[in-house]
């Protein structure tokens, strides 16, 4: 039963082992993939197969401060 639900974790790890093994590490570190040098190492790994946008974070608001909303 327990083994039915960890079927797919292990299918996909097998599958690509070092990319599901760094994300695995990445995720546990609680590293964050858009700061150096983890950033620019994925950059030299990736070259130009990488997506356009893939690792950018979300454009920040002109203010640059918190934004007020009202909810009705």
């Amino acid at each position: 039963m327990f083994l039915e639900e960890l079927k797919p974790l292990v299918e996909e790890g097998l599958k690509q082992p070092v990319s599901f093994l760094g994300g695995l590490a990445s995720g546990l570190l609680r590293l964050d993939l858009n700061q150096d040098p983890i950033k620019s190492w994925l950059e030299q790994q990736l070259g130009s197969d990488r997506p356009n946008g893939s690792t950018e974070s979300a454009p920040s608001s002109p203010s640059g401060g918190p934004q007020s909303i009202s909810i009705e």
